[in-house]
């Protein structure tokens, strides 16, 4: 295997991007809001005249539902059911990932957050234990997950699933296939796990339970950890702690393996190579390390591994990071670089100070 310790910085020159504990923040927990991931104010159903779905679109729909197994008469019913949200449309357009890093990550790193995980953790440590020796998934990584998504299943959202995703499926043009196809998992799911639809609350994208997952999610990745005969995200931190587990098992997630290492850029100029935007993995480690943008730490490297150049926007400069399989696995969670950010360097948080209390 190409190994690399050459393009490492000079002892002195890496200036280490924050990951101090910040200070309470508007999405502490002080009176109930919605999922951490959405914007801070809830808006439940909001009476504005729904827009009128187009009849092709409808019935597409209904042909695809039928298709599934559903009678056209319980594809009209559920639709019937659903209601257009114009806050769900407008929490949207103002997502937190929008923001630089240096707003974004003290809305996450808080000391009450971290209280808050290592709380959770000792209360199920048995059950994280077991879901990562059996998920072969670093514990840490579940404990941020539920943290970051939901403070530990305190916010997981005040939207009607149904409503959120029946208006985002036919009323929010640029990713409306998208969640169709989530506003039709959702139908399935309801039938699956008997979850009552008219009390089924979550994000403004239609996530639910302490790990936020969205319908599709729900159904290819839960897990029934608890032995209750049901898959409970809702109810159930056991599954939810194992179906975050089984979630980055099955997105290639590798135990004890480096998440993101940090850079030092050595020019006046931006690195050469391109910053990660979400698109499958191309580069590869030696594509992104140059004389001039070096490891900080100095460390074997396999060098033909797949990588991506992470770029965080302090206040006065950016800061650069090389991430690792195990990053872009968190991004499949997510797909914002500053959420997969704030999901490892809040584990590496828990993990410091889950063992100084053993």
């Amino acid at each position: 295997m190409p190994i690399l310790r050459a393009y490492l910085a000079p002892l002195g020159l890496f200036c280490v991007s924050s990951c101090l504990v910040a200070c309470t923040t508007a999405h502490e927990p002080t009176q109930p809001k919605t999922a951490l991931t959405s914007t801070p104010t809830v808006i439940e159903a909001v009476n504005t005249p729904a827009p009128m779905i187009p009849e092709l679109l409808k019935e597409e729909f209904v042909q695809a539902q039928i298709k599934q197994g559903f009678t056209r008469t319980e594809v009209l019913a559920f639709l019937n059911k659903a209601k257009y949200n114009q806050g769900v449309i407008d929490a949207m357009t103002r997502p937190w990932e929008a923001k630089p890093w240096h707003v974004y990550y003290p809305i996450f790193l808080t000391e009450k957050r971290l209280a808050a995980g290592l709380a959770f953790w000792k209360k199920h440590e048995k059950t994280i234990a077991k879901a990562a020796a059996k998920y072969q998934v670093d514990p840490q990584i579940i404990v941020a997950i539920i943290g970051i998504e939901t403070f530990y299943g305190q916010y997981m959202g005040n939207y009607p699933v149904i409503d959120a995703l029946y208006t985002l499926g036919f009323h929010y043009p640029p990713r409306a296939t998208f969640f169709r196809k989530e506003f039709g998992e959702l139908m399935a799911l309801i039938k699956e796990e008997h979850l009552d639809i008219n009390n089924l609350k979550g994000s403004y994208a239609g996530a639910m339970g302490y790990g936020q997952f969205i319908p599709s999610s729900y159904r290819h990745y839960a897990v029934d950890f608890d032995n209750s005969g049901n898959r409970n995200l809702l109810q159930s931190p056991e599954d939810a702690i194992g179906s975050v587990a089984n979630y980055f098992h099955q997105h290639g997630w590798q135990a004890n393996a480096p998440v993101a290492l940090p850079l030092v850029n050595n020019s006046k100029t931006a690195p050469k190579a391109k910053v990660w935007a979400g698109e499958k993995l191309s580069y590869k480690v030696a594509n992104i390390l140059t004389p001039t943008l070096a490891l900080a730490d100095s460390r074997d490297i396999d060098i033909s591994q797949k990588a991506l150049l992470i770029e965080l926007e302090q206040a006065d400069h950016s800061d650069y990071w090389l991430g690792l399989n195990n990053f872009y696995v968190i991004t499949r969670y997510n797909r914002s670089p500053l959420y997969s950010m704030a999901v490892y360097q809040f584990s590496q948080q828990l993990k410091e100070k889950h063992a100084t209390q053993k």
